[in-house]
């Protein structure tokens, strides 16, 4: 198993626990970190800003 965890939080980003590294179709490694948006509404993406608060709804679960 790997060191790595994302959790997929209700109505809101993945939360990575653990190490990795972000990077964009060019090959740059982006320098922050930080949970991952879901919701498209960021202005920081691919990072989570909070910006879903009261405007996603997604749950999902695994079968």
């Amino acid at each position: 198993m790997s060191d790595v965890k994302v959790k997929v939080l209700d109505n809101g980003p993945l939360l990575v626990e653990g190490t990795i590294e972000v990077v964009d179709a060019e090959g740059n490694t982006f320098e922050k970190k930080g949970a991952l948006c879901r919701c498209g509404l960021t202005g920081n993406a691919p990072f989570c800003n909070g910006s879903h608060a009261g405007k996603f709804e997604n749950a999902p679960r695994a079968k």
